[in-house]
């Protein structure tokens, strides 16, 4: 594959097929042995972690290493609902989705810890699948396997494999809903686009890149018919629009095509029940200033202060730790240009919204690493870069090193390091 920009650009929407059949066996294999070498990893390491509350821990010893930090929120959300105190850290900043489901699935399984790690490594594996699925339509076969390949390797993609936390179950809800799209079932993408922005903060990229892709793709239909072409074909033959075609396509939106903005009844439920139960709608946006959190709005969090006086005072292995996800929001930065060129407007302005948020909303970049894994089109970007890069050595030189730092920081993760 040649490393010019034109050797892979593909109209957005439009399909760039391998000959062969998706690998569904595959990479849910490849993907079980994964989830399998972590799981040992952070059994290893669980060995060596500072003693603590261990009363809550009813699963397999072997799964504690999964249980850390957010994941005691998510238990405690499971067993006893929220709560809210005014100016301190409250179990209302965490979105409802994943602790529900964790609930209901503690039914089958009568152990919260279990079913917590379990919904997390079944979403994970879900939204793996589907996300070289989204890749394998829309890049050539070798930028296609190594976008997943980058997706299973990432450092932080440790949060895929049964670390009891909420992200592997965004993703999947990010991709799935911008699959329905793709096939324009509006109000299912819809539906499920509410089940993310019920998910995380960040889930308002979804009804966003829901929102832009949908114009696009009747920007697209509009410049199909006046080509000539038939309106079924638009996706695979129109050449991409501009930003004007986008404003000109809010003209021709329709009752049906409305259904993506259901994906904001996620985040407006949440809200309303905040209002109801603790009388602030917006309660989740003000607890993050909590002391112990610190993440308030303002210049100080916006130019991280905090992060500057870390690598200057140390500790250093704490810095050495928030730079590596620095580093990760910078990639994902540089890629946004090939995310454009590559999947268009609507996974741009998903991309876009994913990244900002926890950029400008961190003091120290502490928990960007995870935000930026479910940045799916700059993790497809990355891998449609690294296939048709000039320099050989450089797709497994990065895939190996994303791999070691994949163990190293699973590794620290089972021993109650906060990794992100």
């Amino acid at each position: 594959m040649q490393s010019t920009d034109q050797s892979t650009v593909v109209a957005p929407g439009a399909t760039a097929r391998s000959d062969q059949a998706y690998p569904w066996a595959a990479v849910l294999g490849v993907f079980a042995v994964m989830s399998a070498t972590l799981t040992g990893v952070v059994a290893w390491s669980e060995r060596h972690r500072p003693l603590g509350d261990e009363s809550i821990l009813q699963g397999p010893s072997w799964l504690d290493g999964w249980f850390q930090y957010d994941a005691g929120w998510y238990h405690h959300i499971a067993t006893a609902g929220y709560q809210y105190v005014p100016g301190q850290q409250s179990s209302i900043a965490f979105f409802p989705v994943f602790p529900l489901g964790v609930r209901a699935l503690a039914n089958l399984t009568g152990d919260v810890q279990v079913a917590g790690s379990l919904l997390a490594v079944l979403a994970g594996a879900a939204a793996v699948l589907l996300f070289g699925r989204w890749a394998w339509e829309r890049l050539p076969r070798p930028a296609a396997l190594t976008a997943l390949a980058v997706l299973m390797l990432y450092p932080y993609a440790l949060f895929l494999y049964g670390a009891m936390y909420a992200d592997s179950l965004f993703l999947l809800c990010a991709v799935g809903s911008f699959m329905l799209l793709e096939k324009r079932w509006y109000w299912a993408a819809g539906l499920v686009g509410a089940l993310a922005t019920a998910g995380r903060p960040v889930g308002v990229a979804v009804a966003v890149g829901l929102v832009v892709r949908t114009l696009e793709l009747l920007a697209q239909d509009r410049a199909a018919r006046a080509a000539g072409d038939a309106a079924g074909e638009a996706a695979g033959s129109a050449p991409r629009p501009g930003w004007r075609d986008l404003v000109r396509a809010v003209r021709d939106v329709r009752w049906r095509h409305a259904g993506v903005l259901l994906s904001g009844a996620g985040l407006g439920a949440w809200c309303l029940f905040l209002w109801l139960e603790f009388g602030n709608p917006l309660a989740f946006v003000e607890v993050e200033s909590a002391p112990g959190w610190n993440q308030g709005v303002g210049p100080k969090t916006w130019f991280k202060v905090v992060y500057a006086g870390t690598l200057v005072k140390g500790p250093y292995d704490v810095a050495a730790l928030l730079t590596l996800q620095a580093v990760a929001c910078l990639l994902a930065v540089l890629l946004l240009r090939r995310v454009w060129r590559r999947f268009g407007w609507g996974y741009l302005a998903y991309t876009f919204v994913v990244l900002v948020i926890p950029i400008l909303g961190t003091k120290d970049f502490m928990g960007t690493g995870r935000y930026v894994l479910v940045a799916f089109p700059a993790i497809a970007a990355a891998g449609d870069y690294l296939a048709g890069s000039p320099r050989r050595w450089l797709r497994p030189v990065v895939l190996a090193l994303s791999g070691v730092l994949l163990v190293l920081l699973t590794s620290l993760f089972g021993r109650s390091v906060a990794v992100s």
